[in-house]
């Protein structure tokens, strides 16, 4: 799992999609992906409508996030359980169903913050040419606390499999860990799912493992020289698979047929006792021992 982390203003989420998208782009998978945005700012609005308490809010806020994972029925007593009414339930569930925003804004007016941040956002991807790959959806309420502006998750858009990545704005996190608080937004974005929907579309490539050599010690007490062969040989811009446990030749050499290695480098005491190392072409079957300095 890779995780990025961007200093926040509204710009910095659209350089977040930006590189989202570049590199979905670059797969060939432009028009499979969208991204789902939502925020949780609305749920606090809510709340404050029904005056409820902040603190309650946190396991709301969470519970929301679970909607499409466990039945509503179990949600809606969960929900109870934190103290909230039967009313205050019903409307945030309602606008968790809405999947336009011009509906929530019919709903939560047009003052609130989770509204406006939502429109700002929405105008500037016009502006940056993203407006196709992305869609609001209330119901993405990520569960993790820490978020206070809009989140935002992608999904194939057949709706097959789970999120591809997800991440959003968190203004107070930094300061949990005895920092500043400094608004910032970040996402986290797996590989499982995008390996999976690259195979469905046939998109996946063939990746033929090659090396050009394989370096191996002989003995334990030269595995250091081992690596400092190898380390040589990569500064000489050659590809190395360095091997770093104590394994018979007979293993190597089967490491060397699958990973297509065009030379194997034999460290051996009697060889590095003449400041020198044991070279076998691997297509020719050709040996020979040679001088480190000059092992190209």
């Amino acid at each position: 799992m890779l995780y990025f982390l961007w200093k926040c203003n509204m710009q910095s989420l659209l350089i977040i999609y930006s590189e989202i998208l570049i590199h979905i782009y670059c797969t060939g998978l432009a028009r499979s992906f969208e991204m789902l945005l939502g925020t949780g700012k609305f749920v606090w609005q809510g709340l404050h409508h029904h005056r409820q308490e902040t603190l309650q809010g946190l396991d709301v806020h969470i519970l929301l996030s679970l909607i499409e994972k466990i039945p509503i029925d179990e949600i809606k007593r969960e929900l109870n359980a934190t103290g909230l009414s039967e009313d205050a339930i019903e409307e945030l569930l309602q606008v968790l169903s809405i999947k336009s925003l011009t509906k929530l804004e019919e709903i939560l007016g047009s003052a609130g913050e989770a509204v406006a941040d939502l429109k700002e956002l929405f105008s500037l991807a016009e502006k940056f040419g993203y407006s196709e790959w992305i869609q609001f959806d209330a119901s993405v309420v990520r569960g993790l606390a820490y978020y206070t502006g809009i989140v935002f998750e992608g999904f194939d858009r057949q709706g097959k499999l789970r999120a591809i990545c997800g991440g959003g704005r968190y203004d107070r996190l930094l300061s949990t860990f005895g920092g500043d608080d400094v608004p910032a937004c970040g996402f986290g974005f797996g590989d499982a799912v995008i390996v999976e929907l690259l195979k469905e579309k046939g998109l996946l490539p063939e990746l033929h493992l090659e090396v050009d050599n394989i370096v191996c010690a002989l003995d334990y007490d030269l595995q250091g020289v081992a690596a400092e062969v190898a380390t040589k040989l990569r500064e000489k811009g050659q590809s190395v698979d360095l091997v770093l446990e104590s394994k018979p030749l007979k293993w190597v050499f089967k490491r060397a047929a699958r990973t297509n290695a065009q030379r194997l480098v034999l460290v051996g005491s009697t060889e590095w006792q003449k400041g020198m190392v044991g070279v076998k072409i691997l297509s020719s079957g050709e040996q020979y021992e040679i001088k480190l300095d000059e092992l190209e």
